[in-house]
């Protein structure tokens, strides 16, 4: 992952959520052992031996993707692409910042256990075995479009999938959740971490998803893809998978800050080149997921995780500046006055903020996602109704999309996925009766 220019904007982005005092926060925060980009850079291209050839590949191998077996598809998806306009699917324009006829909705975690149908499948083959199959991925991806018509299509597939390209093995263990045998805990570790130069070869099965999302959604949803943050990614790498307190990671942090940068860094570039690599095959919104946010204070999350995340931003509205991109922040509360100078399209908050607040940080005209409970789908269909309405209504109708605050959980009735989605469709009647 990269660092985007941290100094000159740091009082601005150091904010309050009354956005008035900037956060206090040494230049230097986290950085005291760190060693520069350059002699990082220097040892590891050194390490890998790449040739000027190579170290160009790495930054423009999502221009060539085109050549890829999936290349007819993925040329077409980048034309369509360039041509926004009103005919695009609702949720497109609306993370465009557009205004429209309602808001759009869909839903994290859409594809998943609570799904009868998906069940079939969860229950008798293994994780990545799933996602990384093309044609098993794409039938759980409409799975839930063809059953509740979200304005949204998110690929099936995980937060961690681009990691195994720079070495970096997982596996998902049910009931347990990710596991890396291989964590990083050293210099040593990060430098010899492979570079992301040419995702198509490596995770070719995200191209095959894509592109055939947009061939079978044909315009009446957005396809969205995604990938975890810079930081999210780096914590798994070190804990080895799902950690309570992140406790490693937090000693890395405060003992030997220049480990934790470095593989940052190494992510953040990693990022830049998968998330090009997704848009160019297909996706027509680019999701990044802070899952791991929580574990940060405000300062932390500044040095540790926004400024990385606003490096991959930055870098792909340079490459895709019609490719809307939204970061969504598990534990945003403390840190939506910092949010406001992000230059994502959209922000999208958790459960823990309103949408009222959220929007009082933000400003009007800024697009945000989110936010219902997704525990009120356990509720009465009233319960889920008034939870929508109150949404809705805190999103004053416009630069607004509406989802769930965290991912829809095993075990959620399925009837109540369809209230929320059904309700949030009657956009217009719902404002004007709360």
């Amino acid at each position: 992952p990269s660092q985007a220019d941290q100094g000159e904007h740091r009082n601005e982005r150091h904010r309050n959520e009354g956005g008035t005092a900037p956060l206090s926060v040494p230049a230097n925060y986290g950085r005291a052992k760190v060693v520069s980009r350059e002699n990082y850079l220097s040892v590891f291209f050194h390490t890998h031996t790449h040739t000027h050839t190579h170290t160009e590949r790495m930054k423009f191998s999502s221009i060539q993707v085109g050549g890829s077996r999936k290349g007819a598809g993925a040329r077409c998806c980048r034309a369509q692409a360039r041509q926004g306009s009103s005919s695009d699917p609702l949720l497109l324009r609306v993370a465009r910042g557009e205004k429209a006829e309602r808001a759009p909705v869909w839903l994290l975690r859409q594809a998943g256990r609570y799904m009868k149908e998906f069940r079939k499948y969860s229950d008798v083959l293994p994780f990545r075995e799933r996602s990384e199959t093309a044609d098993i991925a794409v039938e759980l991806s409409l799975q839930p479009w063809r059953a509740y018509k979200p304005d949204g299509v998110i690929m099936f597939s995980d937060i961690l999938t681009p990691l195994p390209a720079l070495g970096i093995d997982f596996d998902v263990v049910k009931g347990k959740g990710p596991v890396i045998s291989n964590k990083v805990s050293s210099m040593d570790d990060v430098v010899a971490l492979r570079p992301m130069l040419s995702p198509d070869e490596d995770l070719p099965f995200v191209s095959e998803i894509l592109s055939t999302l947009r061939q079978e959604v044909n315009g009446e949803a957005t396809v969205i893809g995604f990938v975890g943050t810079p930081w999210t990614l780096a914590a798994y790498s070190v804990e080895g998978g799902a950690e309570r307190h992140c406790k490693t990671t937090k000693k890395m942090m405060f003992n030997d800050p220049a480990v934790l940068h470095a593989l940052l860094d190494h992510i953040s570039d990693a990022l830049v080149e998968y998330c090009s690599y997704q848009i160019q095959s297909g996706a027509q919104v680019m999701q990044l997921f802070d899952s791991w946010a929580h574990h940060l204070t405000p300062e932390q999350f500044q040095a540790f995780s926004l400024d990385y995340a606003e490096k991959v931003i930055r870098e792909l509205k340079k490459r895709h500046p019609d490719t809307p991109v939204l970061f969504y922040v598990n534990g945003c509360g403390g840190k939506l006055g910092m949010l406001k100078s992000c230059t994502a399209d959209v922000v999208a908050v958790d459960w823990g903020v309103t949408i009222k607040e959220t929007r009082e940080a933000l400003g009007e005209q800024r697009t945000i996602q989110g936010n219902v409970d997704p525990m009120v789908l356990f509720g009465t269909e009233d319960e889920i109704v008034s939870a929508v309405d109150r949404c809705v209504a805190e999103g004053l109708g416009q630069h607004h999309i509406v989802n769930v605050g965290n991912g829809v959980i095993v075990g959620t009735p399925e009837e109540a996925v369809g209230v929320l989605i059904d309700r949030v469709k009657e956009h217009s009647k719902v404002v004007s009766s709360v």
